[in-house]
Parts: C-alpha cells; sequence; structure tokens
C-alpha cells in the first residue's frame, strides 16, 4: 500500500481525512496561488489543486499517494453558470473586507467548489486524476450585529467566504444543495471513493 500524504495544513481537512480511518502524513505546499488573468473559477481551483499535489510529489520517494485540495467561494448574479464566471470570494484580508463578504452572502445563495487531485507516484510513472465538486448554499438573513460577533472572534480570517458552515454561533448557512463536508473544504465521500480506486482504503 503506498504512503498517503496530504499535502494540507488545514485541521479540518486533517481532521476529515481522519476520521476515514487511514493513515496519513502531512506536508504543505508552497506554491504561488494567484488567479491567472481571465482564469475561470473551476479551472482555478482545479489548477491549484494539481499544483499543490505535483509540488509535494516532487519531493517525496516513490510509492506515495499524495492528496491535494483547494476550495473557492463563488458569488454571481444568478446561479445559472454561476461557477463559469463569478466573483471568487476569498479569505478576508481585514475585518472590512469580511463584513463586506458576509454582506454579500447574506440572504443568498453562492457556490462553494472543491477541487481534490489524488497523485499516485511510483517507481515507473505518476498518474492521478482531479475532481471539482460543488454545492449549493443558501444563507441566512442574519444581522448586522451577528456579523459583528463573528467577526469579534476571528474566526472568518482563514476561511474562503469569510465564513465557517460548522461555527455553532454564528451558524451564516439557512440550507444547502450537495455535499455538507464539501463546503467545509473536503468533500469526504468523494475522496474516500478515490481512495478505494487506488487501494489506499
Amino acid at each position: 500500500m503506498p504512503r498517503l500524504i496530504l499535502a494540507s495544513s488545514s485541521p479540518r481537512r486533517r481532521e476529515l481525512l481522519g476520521s476515514l480511518g487511514v493513515a496519513f502524513d502531512i506536508v504543505k505546499p508552497d506554491i504561488d496561488e494567484t488567479q491567472h488573468p481571465g482564469e475561470p473559477p473551476l479551472e482555478y481551483v482545479g489548477r491549484l489543486s494539481r499544483q499543490k499535489a505535483e509540488a509535494i510529489a516532487a519531493q517525496v520517494v516513490p510509492d506515495a499517494a499524495i492528496l491535494a485540495a483547494d476550495t473557492v467561494v463563488i458569488l454571481a448574479a444568478d446561479t445559472i453558470g454561476i461557477a463559469e464566471n463569478g466573483e471568487i470570494l476569498g479569505k478576508p484580508v481585514d475585518a472590512a473586507d469580511a463584513r463586506r463578504t458576509l454582506n454579500l452572502l447574506r440572504n443568498r445563495p453562492h457556490i462553494v467548489c472543491t477541487a481534490f487531485t489524488l497523485l499516485h507516484k511510483d517507481a515507473q510513472a505518476m498518474t492521478g486524476m482531479t475532481q471539482p465538486v460543488q454545492t449549493l448554499v443558501y444563507m441566512r438573513d442574519y444581522t448586522d450585529a451577528e456579523i459583528d460577533a463573528y467577526i469579534a472572534t476571528g474566526d472568518p480570517f482563514d476561511k474562503a467566504g469569510s465564513y465557517a458552515i460548522q461555527h455553532e454561533q454564528f451558524h451564516p448557512v439557512d440550507h444547502i444543495e450537495g455535499s455538507y463536508t464539501n463546503v467545509v473544504g473536503f468533500p469526504l465521500d468523494e475522496i474516500r471513493l478515490a481512495l478505494l480506486d487506488i487501494g489506499i482504503i
């Protein structure tokens, strides 16, 4: 069985992968995450997940499986074709940016897309796949005071879209269509199937 490496330092991804009962090591990739001019959101998130996995694959000996992921929050005027040309809402740079993003998302739907890449490196070759998973997220009509209280916790600052679906006090999401773990940042059902396919679990 190949050694499994998670190419992420995210505690949420580490916890979710650990819930599958598999042993893995963690190696954080170091890549430029700048979006290319004119690059559509789905292409961007897929490219980042591949580059993260490839960066780690270049560092490790053969007989390893490398799992990487990247998540984007995408907003557009409507939900038709939203993921093709919408605005990416990344991690906020400060409290004002987090407040702007949470105001944009309030009481409307958006798409969360996580692309994950699984590479298998052996002595002969490297094979792999990249799969995007999308979830439609409907935010509730939270108040300005709730936004301020949430920002004061510090939680939004390392989150794409400035929120965590699992935050117990703020609970910003009304309902979703699709994978819950995808919104957390790691589509567990799809990842489990990919790991089964290469014999990791």
